[in-house]
Formats: C-alpha cells, sequence, structure tokens
C-alpha cells in the first residue's frame, strides 16, 4: 500500500479524481492506517521570532520587509518549560520549537536549544524542531539531546520555487532532510497553499514528498496568511476545495503520514474542518498563534472536538525505531 514509486502522471490523475470520489477513497484509505477519531495536538513555541535574512516573500519574520514583526531575543529555558508545561496540560503531544534562522549556527545559542530540547523531551512528548538549514554534526546533537522530529517544509514545488525564495535552493531543503533522516529523527515537511501557484504546482509538490526514500512522518498544510508588508500580501485566497483536494490527495499517496491542519486554519468553519479531517487529516495545532499568525482559540478547537468525538492521540504512537 506504501508505495515511494508514483509517477506525475499518476499523482495528476488522482489529484483531479471527482471530488466525491477523491475524498472516498481518502477516507477509507485513512481508515486502514490510522484511528479515525484519533488527532493528534501539536504546539508551536517562536523560541527566536523576526530578524531572519531570507527573503521568503510570505513571511513575516523576513528582516528584507516591513512587517509589523520585529526581532526579539531568543527565550530563556524557564520560559519555553512554562509554556509546555501549559500546553501538555491541554493535550498536546507534541511540541515543535521554531527559530527565525536561515542556518543553525554552533555557539551558546544552538547550546541553548539542546538545553530545551532535552528538558522537554523528559516531559514525554514528541520534542521537533525547525532552524533552518543544518550539519549532519547539528543533526546528531539534536538527536542525542532527545530530539524526534525536524520540520524543513518545501514550501510548493521545484518549479514555482524560485517566484517564493531565493536565498536558498530547494535542493538546499532537500539535502536538509537527507540528513535528518539518515540518522533516523522523524521528519516533517510540507508546504503553504496560495502562494499564487497553479494546481500543477500542487500536484508537482505533493509528487515530490511521496517519491522521497522514505515518507515524511508528518505533512503540514498550509494556506498563506497574507501579511501587510510582505511581496505576498496582496496574493487572492486559494480556494478551500484546492485545500481539501490536497489533502485527500496527500493522504492517498502517503498512507502512514500524518497530514497536519496548520497556518491558516482560522480561515476555515467547522464544516469545512470536518471535511479535512474526513479526507485524511489528523492533526491540528493548539494556541492562539502559529509563530506570527492567528490561529483558532484553544476553547473552539475543544467544543470542535467535542462535537466531532474526537479522542488525543498519544506521543509516539509512529516511533520509526
Amino acid at each position: 500500500m506504501i508505495r515511494n514509486d508514483w509517477t506525475i502522471i499518476e499523482v495528476e490523475q488522482l489529484y483531479h479524481t471527482s471530488l466525491f470520489e477523491l475524498l472516498i477513497k481518502a477516507s477509507e484509505t485513512h481508515r486502514r492506517f490510522h484511528d479515525p477519531v484519533e488527532v493528534q495536538i501539536c504546539t508551536l513555541i517562536s523560541i527566536k521570532t523576526g530578524g531572519c535574512p531570507e527573503d521568503c516573500k510570505y513571511c513575516a519574520q523576513s528582516s528584507r520587509y516591513q512587517t509589523n514583526v520585529k526581532a526579539e531575543a531568543m527565550m530563556t529555558l524557564e520560559e519555553v518549560k512554562e509554556r509546555a508545561k501549559a500546553a501538555l496540560r491541554q493535550g498536546v503531544t507534541r511540541i515543535c520549537l521554531g527559530a527565525a534562522w536561515k542556518r543553525i549556527r554552533d555557539g551558546a545559542a544552538f547550546d541553548s536549544i539542546l538545553q530545551m530540547v532535552s528538558e522537554l523531551a523528559k516531559l514525554g512528548v514528541e520534542v521537533c524542531c525547525t532552524l533552518g538549514t543544518l550539519n549532519p554534526a547539528q543533526a546528531q546533537k539534536l538527536k542525542e539531546a532527545g530530539l524526534y522530529a525536524y520540520n524543513h517544509n518545501i514550501d510548493t514545488s521545484r518549479e514555482y520555487y524560485p517566484q517564493v525564495i531565493t536565498t536558498r535552493t530547494f535542493d538546499d531543503r532537500l539535502q536538509t532532510l537527507d540528513i535528518v533522516r539518515k540518522i533516523n529523527i522523524s521528519v516533517c515537511c510540507g508546504g503553504i497553499l496560495g502562494l499564487g501557484e497553479s494546481e500543477e504546482d500542487r500536484i508537482s509538490f505533493l509528487h515530490t514528498l511521496c517519491t522521497q526514500s522514505a515518507h515524511p512522518e508528518s505533512v503540514p498544510i498550509n494556506q498563506l496568511h497574507r501579511v501587510p508588508g510582505t511581496p505576498f500580501e496582496h496574493q487572492e485566497p486559494i480556494n478551500f476545495w484546492e485545500v481539501l483536494r490536497t489533502v485527500a490527495t496527500a493522504r492517498i499517496l502517503m498512507p502512514a503520514t500524518m497530514v497536519r491542519l496548520s497556518a491558516g486554519r482560522i480561515k476555515l468553519s467547522w464544516e469545512q474542518q470536518a471535511l479535512c479531517f474526513l479526507a485524511g487529516a489528523n492533526s491540528l495545532w493548539f494556541g492562539e498563534k502559529l509563530l506570527t499568525v492567528a490561529n483558532p482559540a484553544v476553547e473552539s478547537d475543544e467544543a470542535m472536538f467535542s462535537l466531532f468525538g474526537f479522542k488525543k492521540r498519544p506521543a509516539y504512537v509512529h516511533r520509526r525505531d
């Protein structure tokens, strides 16, 4: 059932399947590989916000654009632990630490992150980091500290990527994924919908993910948050049905993967989210912010969980080792 040899034509045909048939197939696939009422709750802590040297045209944290996000000092270990413990009380079983860096640099800041990872791992949660590019030695240090997963999104298709970012290449991103995968750190890799990409770009993006040597264990599906001051602030919003098609196609192509509803979920009604969960999404982010963008209130998500009859997924359900 799990394939890494999908052709671009197969992915295209699947993506363009009649919507009703696509949802049925995605839902059946989801039920074979996952408990359909179990959803993992994650939280994202921005431990170093703003001041990033990259030119990602969607990002409020880029130092190249005039946005309402200003560079901040790194959070302390105690601040991070306090945020993490509060998240645990809400049922969170995966915590991601994000820093607005292009790459990890050895030194005091990286040492502080290693300590954060170590302390959070002791709490029994899956600890994930998104820190930019890294080298094998740094990846090994993170693993030894207790890191469970590393996030590094490819954002969009190889073809459209240069229209989004010029300060690193598509292959730079794939190389980072290879580094963490080789030492058995779980890979989290997804993208952003609504960047101005075409259907063909979304198909190519999914094809890249599902033909890696191993599927990412986690695929976050984001919708563009149009940030004033960035080059993409005036992009047309993506149609919800394209989001749903992407979720459903991702589920069929990567059956065992966690498909996470990420940034932009605040735009979706409960009815739309229900369709996404039916199509195979099985994770979301708790907390009123995802890095710098708005997210649904925890109270609203708790009410939605109660209505849908969801249960919260425990940590380490799919440990690769």
